[in-house]
C-alpha cells in the first residue's frame, strides 16, 4: 500500500513531561543520558533489537538553529500562518503555472538554504554515532544536514532531499546548484531582483516579523513568498537528457528557452517527497528496518505530525521499544506512546522533554563520554 506524505494541521496537545525531572534542561540531560545508556528493555519483542543501539528520528526542529524555517515551532509556518498551503504533488506535476510559482519562490530561497550548515545538534548526533550509541538516523528533513554532519552514520532521508532534482520522465537527477544558475540565465529580471534582496539583507534576518515587514514570507524547504509577485513571468528549464532526445521525449521550449506549455515530458521536480506524493518503497523499507534493528527510538525536533514519521514511532511502540522525544511543544498522539510508563521511571523506559536540542544534545554527549570512561 502506498505511503503518502500528508500534512497534519490539527492542534497538538501540550507536552506531558516524562519523567517530571525532565522539565528542566539539566534534568532533561540526565534523563536522556539514562535513556541512551540503559540496557535493552525486557519488553523488546524482536531478537534483532537486543543490541543496545538507538535509532534517531529527526524533524525540522533540529535545523532551526541553522537558520531554517520549521512547520510547527514557536515561529513555525503553521503557527504564524494558518492559511499556508504547500504545493501538492498532483498540482506540481499537472500545472505549468503552479511550477512557475514553485520555482520562482524556490529560486529566491535557495541562496540562504544552500549556505546554511549543520548546527551543534547535528554534530552531537555525529559524536553519538561515533560512540556507538546511535546506530542510524531517519530524518524527515530535506536539507541534507545529517549526511553532511555524519557521513559514516547511516541516514535514511524519509522525504528526499533538496540538493538535487529528478526528471519525471527519464528519472535522471541533476544538482540543484547548477539548476539555480540556469534559472538565473532564464530569468534576468528575477536575478537582478534577487541580487537586490540579498544586498538589502532582507533574507539575513531569521525574525519572521522583520521579514514580513520587508515584504517577504519564508516557509520550510527554502520557500520564499512575495505577495503580489509576478510569478507567471518565471521560466524554468527542461530536463537536459530529455531535451537532447528531442521530439521523442515530448519536450518543447518557449521563446526564452524555458520549458514550454504543451510539452509532454522533461519536467524537473525537486528530489523531495512532496505532500500528496508516495514515499518510495525502498525508503519506506529502509526506515522500518532501521527501527526494527534498534533497541530504542529517540525523536528530536519533530511533532510527528506527518503520518510517515508517526507510524515509525508507533511501530517502535508495538515492538516494545522505549521511546524518547525531545521536541519543543506538542507531539501528535504522544499519549499513545507514553501510556503505561512506570512511576519510578528515571528515563530508561521513556523520556519526553520540551527543550532545545542544541542545548541538551552536546551535554548528553559529554555525559555519555564520562559513562564510557568509567
Amino acid at each position: 500500500m502506498p505511503l503518502l506524505r500528508v500534512p497534519y494541521t490539527d492542534p497538538l496537545p501540550p507536552p506531558h513531561i516524562i519523567p517530571r525531572t525532565a522539565a528542566t534542561v539539566s534534568g532533561a540531560i540526565a534523563c536522556l543520558t539514562d535513556f541512551l545508556t540503559a540496557p535493552p528493555s525486557k519488553n523488546l519483542k524482536l531478537d534483532t533489537a537486543r543490541n543496545d543501539r538507538t535509532v534517531l528520528l529527526t524533524g525540522a526542529g533540529i535545523s532551526v538553529a541553522s537558520g531554517l524555517a520549521d512547520y510547527r515551532g514557536t515561529n513555525g509556518t503553521y503557527t504564524l500562518n494558518r492559511t499556508y498551503k504547500p504545493v501538492y504533488y498532483n498540482e506540481f506535476t499537472a500545472n505549468h503555472e503552479a511550477r512557475k510559482r514553485y520555482w520562482a519562490r524556490s529560486y529566491l530561497g535557495w541562496t540562504n538554504l544552500h549556505k546554511a550548515r549543520p548546527n551543534i545538534a547535528h554534530k552531537a548526533v555525529a559524536r553519538l554515532g561515533e560512540l556507538g550509541v546511535i546506530s542510524s538516523c531517519i530524518t524527515q528533513n530535506v536539507d541534507s544536514f545529517h549526511p553532511l554532519a555524519h557521513p559514516s552514520l547511516p541516514t535514511t532521508e524519509l522525504h528526499g532531499y533538496l540538493r538535487a532534482l529528478v526528471c519525471l520522465t527519464c528519472r535522471t537527477e541533476y544538482p540543484r546548484t547548477a539548476f539555480q544558475t540556469q534559472l538565473s540565465a532564464l530569468n534576468p529580471a528575477w536575478a537582478a531582483f534577487l541580487a537586490e534582496v540579498l544586498a538589502s539583507g532582507a533574507l539575513d534576518t531569521e525574525d519572521p516579523a522583520q521579514r514580513r515587514a520587508r515584504g517577504l514570507t519564508t516557509n520550510p524547504d527554502g520557500d520564499v513568498d512575495i505577495p503580489g509577485a509576478p510569478y507567471g513571468t518565471f521560466r524554468y528549464p527542461a530536463c537536459p537528457t530529455c531535451l537532447a532526445a528531442g521530439a521523442a521525449a515530448g519536450v518543447q521550449l518557449d521563446s526564452d528557452g524555458g520549458w514550454a506549455e504543451g510539452s509532454s515530458g522533461g519536467v524537473l521536480k525537486p528530489a523531495v517527497v512532496m505532500f500528496g506524493e508516495s514515499i518510495p518503497q525502498a525508503t519506506k523499507m529502509a526506515a522500518e528496518e532501521a527501527v526494527d534493528g534498534a533497541s530504542r527510538v529517540l525523536v528530536v525536533g519533530s511533532s510527528l505530525a506527518t503520518y510517515s514519521a508517526w507510524r515509525l514511532v508507533k511501530r517502535a511502540r508495538e515492538n516494545g521499544m522505549p521511546i524518547g522525544v525531545v521536541n519543543i511543544g506538542g507531539v501528535r498522539g504522544e499519549e499513545v506512546f507514553f501510556g503505561g510508563v512506570a512511576e519510578g521511571n528515571t528515563g530508561r523506559e521513556a523520556v519526553r522533554a520540551s527543550v532545545d536540542a542544541g542545548e541538551v544534545l552536546p551535554a548528553v554527549v559529554r555525559m555519555v563520554e564520562e559513562v564510557d570512561s568509567i
